[in-house]
């Protein structure tokens, strides 16, 4: 079907679907083919995949899909907390002792320095990339560290009050971020070196 008669077949089926000229069952064939809302618990089919024709089938996006694909990862639990290693194969997500200590670290620092009450998530190790991430439960705040492409700190919080003591875990937060920025940077080196033959 070329893009004419899809966009045809779209208004044809807009115009029949907004004047009520259909009886009830063909509309809510229309309505499922082209997942129209509905308001009822109807079981709704997935649309079909619209055919589209790109100038280069070689972008970034086919690119980053295949490496998805063929990523590896492994979790690894460490004193509590849980560490996600990603790599193109087995041995780049193997769990070395200076990650092991760098994560240990971070959670200790990150406790004694930031917030005592905090529930960590998933540290992610990426090649060029850390992700890690946690819930301040005292403040009800959740925080995103990243280094790489998505340099910097992030919060999330719902109708948080900003008085002394939440500008003071900001302060905190951004001066360990430093400290986390530096200690992942150097694991993120040290695990590129390439071993001499």
């Amino acid at each position: 079907m070329n893009r004419y008669e899809e966009i045809k077949t779209l208004l044809e089926a807009s115009r029949k679907v907004l004047t009520n000229r259909i009886d009830e069952q063909v509309n809510s064939g229309i309505k499922n083919y082209y997942g129209i809302l509905k308001e009822q618990d109807e079981k709704i089919e997935e649309p079909k995949e619209p055919e589209y024709e790109t100038a280069n089938t070689d972008t970034e996006d086919n690119d980053d899909e295949v490496v998805k694909k063929t990523e590896k990862k492994r979790a690894y639990r460490v004193s509590g907390g849980i560490i996600v290693i990603h790599g193109k194969d087995k041995t780049d997500s193997q769990l070395t002792t200076d990650d092991k200590k760098a994560f240990q670290e971070t959670m200790d620092e990150f406790v004694t320095e930031v917030s005592e009450l905090v529930d960590f998530n998933k540290l992610n190790l990426y090649e060029n990339n850390v992700e890690w991430s946690g819930k301040i439960t005292e403040l009800d705040v959740e925080f995103f560290y990243s280094i790489g492409e998505n340099n910097g700190i992030y919060v999330n919080g719902t109708m948080t009050k900003i008085d002394d003591e939440y500008l003071g875990f900001l302060v905190n937060l951004r001066k360990y971020y430093e400290k986390f920025k530096s200690k992942w940077s150097k694991v993120i080196a040290i695990r590129k070196k390439t071993p001499e033959a």
